[in-house]
């Protein structure tokens, strides 16, 4: 037995356990994850093709999650010499670099891009899994973990984050979870069912890389269990849209509805921007499984879902190369070859499922659909959080789920926040969560499930972690606290982490710390103009927008903590920027 003794264990790989690692390295901090690619969904789920929102280019993520789209396109000009901006693409002139010019994101590129930036970090790891845990009820003193070659580790810390995809650490440390879908009577929730249902988890995925190779055939064996797949899925490119009709897609041209080429949704490599031959990624209501949920199934049901699911998905490469309406008649693309080598695996799926619904702690602060759905909020935003540590956005995006196939849900929303109390366990401890595994419910985990908001929970994740260690404090004492929030909430803005959103003041602008620390003390006034716009308005004054008795009392609250650098005295005449300005030697004491 090898022991480890940090300070902050990290464990899980998933995208959120790679974006906790920087800020927590402040202090001896540790990463378990199993071998293969680092990264989850965006690497070895397969997904580097990710759901984002229309701001992300510059703002709505982390400084750090902008920094690794950037990375990306700069491999692309190091090994390719590709430009910087496109000229032409499916999403419009001159976009940002997007390798695959996909139209599902504006940054679509083959996933061992970002595995390899991964790989390169430079924070310890314990290549393994864990197999048992010492401490309950959400008190962790050590975790032991077999490493691929048998060895056995245990390792101790202070702190624990479950940054695992299925939420694995939650009933190991005794740490009360849900899954699947709550009741209605539960969460008052309007699209929750009348009774929970705790299997109803939302589909997983193994995604797989085709390229297309025009006059070749590559049709792979026909996998057991075919027919009945392409029949109860079914496969299609014609799948039933929410009001029951069919939404129908062609191969590569627009279809007559006006929906652009199945091919280019997720495609990853663009031969005509790269050269060779295009590659795509293949995830679809067609291979996504439902059969049955991992999450609670015993061990052996689980493998046979899994492998259920790996036939699933390359039954459906088996029908797009033989049974698929083609554009130009008759049936079947043999031209789509299996890409094993873009998966890094010998069957040619994704090294993991995509997993879409995590086991979910029982949270100090739950997010419900009405925290976060359009139609209850009638402002640019989501509810208000105080204690915000990150911000997304993407609708409630729910895929068919187990016992509940037919279920599809895409409810728009506001941006919205990642509120701390959301990571903490309501039994308190030392755990802290640290991906899709927050305290969300099965409705509005399907807004929070998206990359760069794992990213950014990740990041906050990290981020708190360091924040207990150095002021030796638990998660739930930085909660209760509003001040040990607030210098939290410091900690993070001068990372570059948005906790309000205010477009126009990105973290590039030299006000976006100061912007950031004030708004999200609730300072905008319900109804007034800047309640309705996503900007801030740096030059506007502050007039009727701003709560000049909500200001007041953050300016005594300085004072009572001996941190007011100057006086500050509110006027509506004056400039969203020059408040900002006389704030910001009182904001930079926040520690």
């Amino acid at each position: 037995m090898t022991e480890h003794h940090v300070d902050i264990a990290i464990v899980g790989g998933s995208l959120g356990g790679v974006a906790a690692v920087e800020p927590a390295s402040a202090y001896p901090s540790l990463l378990i994850a199993e071998a293969g690619w680092l990264g989850g969904q965006l690497t070895a789920q397969g997904v580097s093709a990710p759901d984002e929102h229309p701001f992300i280019e510059t703002f709505g993520a982390p400084a750090s999650y902008l920094r690794l789209r950037a990375a990306i396109r700069q491999s692309y000009v190091d090994r390719d010499g590709s430009p910087p901006v496109m000229a032409e693409s499916v999403l419009g002139p001159q976009m940002p670099f997007n390798p695959g010019n996909g139209w599902v994101s504006r940054l679509c590129f083959l996933p061992q891009r970002a595995a390899d930036l991964f790989e390169r970090m430079s924070s310890a790891r314990c290549r393994g899994r864990v197999l048992s845990v010492d401490g309950a009820n959400g008190h962790l003193r050590s975790v032991t973990v077999e490493d691929a070659n048998g060895g056995a580790h245990r390792v101790h810390a202070r702190l624990f984050l479950d940054a695992t995809d299925t939420g694995e650490l939650l009933p190991l440390a005794g740490v009360p979870f849900v899954t699947g879908a709550e009741a209605h009577a539960d969460t008052g929730e309007p699209h929750a069912p009348r009774d929970a249902r705790p299997r109803e988890a939302q589909g997983f995925t193994f995604c797989f890389a085709v390229e297309f190779c025009p006059g070749e055939d590559h049709t792979i064996p026909k996998p057991a269990g075919y027919e009945a797949f392409r029949v109860g899925q079914p496969y299609t490119l014609a799948p039933l849209g929410r009001d029951g009709q069919p939404v129908v897609y062609r191969m590569f041209d627009v279809s007559e509805q006006g929906n652009l080429p199945f091919w280019s949704y997720r495609r990853l490599h663009d031969g005509a921007l790269l050269g060779g031959n295009d590659i795509a990624l293949i995830n679809w209501i067609s291979n996504d499984y439902h059969g049955g949920d991992i999450l609670t199934a015993a061990p052996d049901e689980r493998a046979r879902y899994l492998d259920e699911a790996k036939r699933l998905s390359l039954g459906f490469l088996y029908w797009l190369q033989t049974e698929c309406p083609r554009d130009d008649g008759g049936h079947g693309y043999p031209e789509l070859k299996l890409r094993p080598d873009v998966m890094g695996t010998t069957d040619g799926l994704s090294q993991q499922p995509y997993i879409r619904e995590s086991r979910r702690i029982v949270a100090r602060t739950r997010i419900v659909e009405q925290d976060i759905a359009a139609a209850f909020h009638k402002g640019a935003r989501a509810r208000h959080f105080e204690d915000s540590v990150g911000v997304g956005w993407y609708a409630m995006d729910l895929h068919p789920c187990v016992g509940n196939p037919t279920m599809s849900l895409y409810a728009p929303t506001r941006p919205f926040q990642i509120p701390l109390g959301a990571l903490i366990p309501s039994v308190g401890g030392n755990l802290i969560a640290a991906c899709k595994n927050i305290g969300t419910t099965h409705l509005t985990n399907g807004a929070y499930r998206l990359h760069p908001i794992e990213w950014a929970i990740g990041e906050a994740a990290g981020a708190l972690a360091a924040f207990c260690a150095e002021h030796d404090l638990t998660p739930a004492q930085v909660a209760v606290d509003g001040w040990l929030t607030w210098r939290l909430q410091a900690r993070l803005a001068r990372r570059g982490c948005p906790i309000f959103w205010a477009v126009d003041v990105p973290h590039t602008h030299p006000l976006f710390v100061p912007t950031q620390l004030l708004l999200v003390r609730g300072l905008i006034r319900p109804g007034s103009a800047r309640w309705h716009t996503l900007r801030i308005l740096p030059d506007a004054p502050l007039g009727d927008d701003i709560d000049l008795t909500r200001l007041q009392q953050i300016i005594d609250e300085c004072r009572q903590h001996g941190v007011l650098a100057s006086p500050v005295r509110p006027d509506p005449a004056m400039t969203w920027a020059t408040l900002c300005r006389l704030f910001e030697p009182t904001l930079a004491t926040l520690r």
